[in-house]
């Protein structure tokens, strides 16, 4: 059987053209997109004008209302932590494990200050009453202050002057 022949593709026509083919119309659609911009802005910005202070309002309403629903879940779970917190401390008998943790506590911080040099609570009271009887002896060592020779009688009238 003998195939006939293709026809060959036919030219599709050339879209129509606007009506102004001139270096015009190539500047009038996007100046035409920026003139659109602008009154959309306007206009959102008259609409935000008349309707602001609604939807400012209704959004503080919704925001009381967000936070009321917030803080009752958070004392909900406040009460539900509580109550478990206290039957796992009647089980367990918190008040000892308490204790040994802040004894684990005060130790590793007394050690941790050991290390930097600093002395213990103990070692500081040693220290003062080491410093308190030294203080002691040498007051017992100073001999009291005497005057050697009479004070001159004071003229009336005079201003004493100022031990030095």
């Amino acid at each position: 059987m003998a195939t006939l022949p293709r026809k060959s593709a036919r030219p599709r026509p050339a879209p129509a053209a606007p009506a102004e083919a001139g270096p015009a119309s190539m500047h009038a659609a996007p100046s035409n997109i920026w003139l659109a911009g602008l009154g959309a802005l306007a206009s959102a910005q008259a609409n935000a004008q008349a309707e602001g202070t609604k939807a400012f309002e209704a959004l503080v309403q919704q925001g009381l209302q967000m936070q009321a629903r917030t803080q009752a879940l958070a004392k909900e779970q406040w009460s539900e932590a509580a109550q478990r917190m206290g039957a796992l401390g009647a089980e367990t008998g918190t008040a000892g494990s308490w204790d040994r943790l802040g004894g684990i506590f005060e130790g590793r911080v007394a050690r941790a200050l050991a290390s930097l040099g600093m002395p213990a609570a103990g070692e500081v009271a040693e220290l003062r009453q080491r410093v308190e009887a030294l203080e002691r002896a040498m007051a017992a060592l100073q001999p009291a202050p005497t005057r050697s020779r009479a004070a001159p009688p004071r003229a009336a009238g005079r201003k004493p002057k100022p031990a030095p």
